[in-house]
């Protein structure tokens, strides 16, 4: 059944000239089904209306804006309708719900606890002079505490992960302790933005806030009620702070950064709650933060490494070994304090102890193929095992082989074991035969006796008992 939109543009190109052709293609429908169109337009029909349809929902449309009203969301408004004996499904709460915030862009605040979440962007500064008298780009860092409003700022000169994360730990030592929950905006500065979201960054994000014991959450796209206290701090420094004021060097802005930040940031009336942050921080939201960690985390140096065809990487001049299935792929490299890790999509393969000087090899040898691992003996007898299973002679070959060719002889039986994809083990257990008889052992010559069939023919004397 086609809708009224539908009708109208299959209408309107019939009487700009298209055949039906033309307008089947360009409608991507049946050219039946634009001729039974054509057809009503030409009879004079009317184009179909959608029928309205009444919304199951409507006669209890205010009880659920109080709902919304108090920040309840779709499961929680579903289960408060079902209790109330409403038989309704929850996709159709959810769409209903979906239907009233975009027809009436109702904006649902989002109230929080003491100590319960802290907001975090990372704004664009501009430029200020270095010492060298140069300009330098500088980015600003904001943590501000949901529930007291109380901000921490940082200037930064880079968007690097690690600097990103140093300063989290900078603002938790600033509010003396840690939020249950960091809400994080989407990173607008494009190098962060770029790696932030790269696995190995990720990763290291997520072991530093285990280890500070908050949950990170990402803010979601196209609702900025979610992050709307925080973009309201990159603008207030932006504004109140940067705005009009001289800079000597990058050390006078951290002077005055943090003198703004005491004096002026969080000793005002804030303009939402008409309360100053800094009373509403001490008497109501401190105690609620959790505890610091006795020690800070040690922040790992993190990138990224091709591995060598020796199964090693190269880290600060030295050498990690890797499993030998990861040779020439590019895998993550996590630089702690006494541990090398590395890991490839996001799944550790080794760790080492970090070496104690330049040059040296750290190496598990179980990262090597297992014939790799082989003494000679050993990896002699095993060419033995697979000579003998194609016959006695080809067996006593390989023993005139290694007599011959006693430091590369594994190119020999290889050569002749892959014989067995052309011919069976009868074939070239018989040219052996033949090989053993002429005193010659030649990959080549055992090749050609297999080639020519003359294994089948007579050995002019008794070899067997010369020997």
């Amino acid at each position: 059944m086609l809708g009224g939109a539908m009708y109208t543009t299959i209408k309107t190109l019939w009487e700009r000239g298209h055949n039906k052709s033309e307008i089947a293609r360009m409608v991507g429908h049946d050219w039946k089904t634009v001729a039974k169109v054509i057809k009503k337009v030409e009879n004079g029909e009317e184009v179909p209306s959608k029928k309205p349809h009444p919304k199951l929902l409507n006669p209890y449309r205010e009880m659920i804006l109080e709902l919304m009203g108090k920040g309840f969301k779709g499961l929680k408004v579903y289960e408060h309708l079902r209790a109330s004996g409403i038989r309704v499904g929850y996709s159709t709460v959810k769409d209903y719900i979906s239907q009233i915030k975009k027809r009436e862009d109702i904006f649902i605040r989002v109230h929080t606890d003491p100590g319960e979440e802290a907001q975090v962007d990372f704004g664009y500064g501009g430029y200020i002079p270095s010492k060298d008298g140069k300009r330098q780009k500088t980015w600003i860092f904001n943590m501000r505490l949901s529930y007291s409003r109380l901000d921490y700022f940082e200037r930064v000169n880079n968007q690097r992960v690690e600097t990103f994360i140093e300063c989290h730990i900078n603002a938790f030592r600033y509010f003396g302790g840690v939020p249950r929950y960091v809400k994080l905006d989407n990173l607008k500065a494009a190098i962060l933005e770029a790696s932030f979201y790269e696995p190995v960054y990720q990763r290291l994000y997520k072991n530093f806030s285990d280890y500070y014991g908050f949950s990170p959450q990402p803010c979601r796209v196209r609702h900025p009620n979610d992050k709307g206290k925080v973009e309201s701090g990159i603008k207030y420094v932006k504004n109140n702070f940067f705005l009009g004021r001289q800079f000597k060097d990058a050390e006078d802005v951290d002077r005055q950064l943090r003198n703004w930040q005491e004096k002026v940031c969080n000793n005002r009336i804030h303009g939402t709650t008409r309360k100053i942050p800094r009373e509403v921080f001490e008497s109501k939201e401190k105690g609620d933060l959790k505890n610091l960690p006795l020690e800070e985390f040690k922040l790992p140096r993190v990138g990224s490494r091709t591995v060598y065809h020796d199964c090693h990487v190269f880290i600060d001049y030295s050498y990690y070994s890797v499993p030998f299935e990861y040779v020439g792929k590019e895998v993550d490299i996590e630089v702690g304090q006494n541990l090398i890790r590395i890991y490839y999509q996001n799944k550790q393969i080794a760790v080492h102890s970090k070496a104690g000087e330049r040059g040296e090899f750290k190496t598990d040898y179980s990262h090597y193929p297992k014939y790799k691992m082989y003494s000679s003996t050993e990896y002699q007898e095993k060419y033995q095992v697979e000579m003998s299973k194609l016959g006695r002679y080809a067996e006593q070959l390989f023993f005139l082989i290694l007599e011959r060719q006693p430091r590369d002889w594994s190119r020999t039986v290889q050569g002749i074991l892959s014989l067995s994809r052309y011919y069976t083990s009868d074939i070239i257990n018989m040219s052996c035969r033949r090989a053993l008889a002429y005193n010659v052992h030649q990959y080549g010559i055992i090749k050609n006796i297999c080639h020519n069939g003359s294994y089948n023919l007579p050995i002019e004397f008794n070899w067997e008992e010369a020997v």
